[in-house]
């Protein structure tokens, strides 16, 4: 069975998380396959289940008055920045299919991110500060994921061409002195997300072994969110 692929264009945090948490149960129940979301949020703050409330320089206030939300949620990591211009994938995946460790789950997800740079010209590696991938000194993706019995979710988000700005109103993934790029800033050119991602199927396919196919956003919430 393919696994299957659903663009969900700019979409609320809080909506796509509770949808994931929907698909994990519908997964474990043996109601649903394997699904990947790809998606942009407007900008949210998320911190992470070990996160520290202090990796966050601007009060919550501040961040009030500009509309932006800080989400606590269960994924690992600390606190990061969700915005348009960043690309954001959430494979809900039962790794005991593929035989695969959480480990080697993360690894695959920093090496999407490797792969999606390098089709971009930019050399990206990782880095033993921690998961993601950096360019230099500066970290251009990070990756935070769950696991409920099996099955992972949350997953990877790449700059493509965000605001760099409310970055620096953190320390993001909980590391001081750390500054955030994107693949527009390395590559100096105009980027976007759908560009970013044309070659995204045969990619995945690549690094799962697996089909992967293309279904829209009505199939998937008919079909497996009920």
């Amino acid at each position: 069975m393919a696994i299957r692929l659903c663009r969900l264009g700019l979409a609320d945090y809080q909506v796509v998380r509770d949808l994931q948490l929907r698909l994990v149960a519908a997964r474990l129940a043996g109601q649903a396959d394997d699904v990947i979301l790809v998606t942009e949020h407007p900008p949210v703050f998320t911190l992470g289940r070990r996160g520290h409330r202090d990796h966050l320089l601007v009060s919550e206030s501040f961040l009030a008055e500009r509309g932006i939300e800080l989400i606590h949620i269960e994924r690992g990591g600390d606190i990061t920045y969700h915005g348009p211009g960043q690309l954001v994938i959430y494979p809900v995946l039962d790794l005991r299919r593929g035989c695969r460790s959480v480990t080697e789950h993360v690894s695959m997800l920093e090496e999407l991110m490797l792969r999606l740079a390098a089709d971009c010209g930019v050399t990206a590696r990782r880095d033993e500060r921690g998961r993601g991938i950096w360019c230099g000194e500066a970290k251009l993706g990070s990756v935070g994921v769950a696991v409920r019995h099996g099955v992972a979710y949350h997953g990877l988000a790449l700059n493509v061409a965000p605001d760099l700005l409310p970055f620096t109103w953190i320390n993001p993934c909980g590391l001081s002195g750390v500054r955030m790029t994107s693949l527009a800033r390395e590559s100096g050119r105009e980027v976007t997300v759908d560009w970013v991602t044309r070659h995204l199927l045969q990619l995945l396919q690549d690094l799962l072994g697996r089909p992967v196919a293309a279904i829209n956003r009505g199939d998937l919430l008919w079909r497996e969110v009920v």
